[in-house]
């Protein structure tokens, strides 16, 4: 019997891009930065953050939802904890000079929530504290994601788009909300707008108190 080379396409068309979406079972293997789900009787090999491998427990049913990287010579999963994680790390490779494991050293230095923070208020020191992120990269991602993080496309102020929130009628209320979305607790949300400007925009107020939680780093 001859075996054929396998050779993977150099190009995908934009519709079979996205082949997994999740993965879902219990952990069957657990090392630094690779976790491996056993998916009735088949492991999935899936490369993660710090901050991911955090959440997993060996043994216990979890689920990562995947982004696959198709080279020519490889074929990789990334699995994350959370969609928000994961949509940061998206994010990051479409930087120019960021490449997986750069993203992944990133997001492994505090989450998803921490590099929000440090794009959305400029916080070089937070991004330079990932191994191999240097000054350059770390303005180039600020540069490049501020508006996509920070703006109207990731968190819409509009009363609409946070109906369910707690006195949505106004800017406080409208902030919280949108705090909340990127995962802040009622505690932390309430310390960090202590004090803010109340005739402040509901943009300006959820600035105000990412600034006052970068202080606590």
């Amino acid at each position: 019997m001859t075996h054929k080379s396998l050779h993977f396409p150099t190009h995908y068309p934009k519709e079979d891009i996205l082949m997994i979406y999740y993965v879902s079972g219990p952990v069957a293997l657990l090392e630094p930065g690779l976790a491996v789900i056993d998916c009735a009787g088949v492991g999935y090999g899936c490369r993660i953050t710090a901050y991911t491998a955090s959440k997993l427990k060996l043994r216990e049913k979890t689920r990562l939802y995947i982004t696959e990287s198709i080279r020519e010579d490889a074929y990789d999963l990334y699995g994350f904890e959370s969609r928000e994680e994961q949509r940061c790390f998206e994010l990051l490779t479409n930087v120019n000079g960021v490449g997986p494991k750069a993203a992944l050293s990133i997001l492994s230095s505090g989450g998803p929530q921490n590099f929000t923070l440090a794009v959305m208020t400029g916080n070089e020191k937070l991004l330079t504290a990932a191994p191999g992120v240097g000054k350059k990269i770390a303005q180039r991602i600020i540069l490049e994601l501020k508006d996509k993080l920070g703006g109207a496309s990731e968190l819409d102020f509009s009363a609409g788009s946070v109906a369910a929130a707690p006195a949505a009628n106004n800017a406080v209320g409208l902030a919280t909300a949108a705090l909340q979305e990127l995962g802040y607790g009622p505690a932390e949300i309430s310390a960090a707008l202590k004090g803010v400007d109340p005739n402040a925009s509901t943009e300006e107020m959820v600035r105000y108190a990412l600034r006052a939680m970068v202080m606590k780093f």
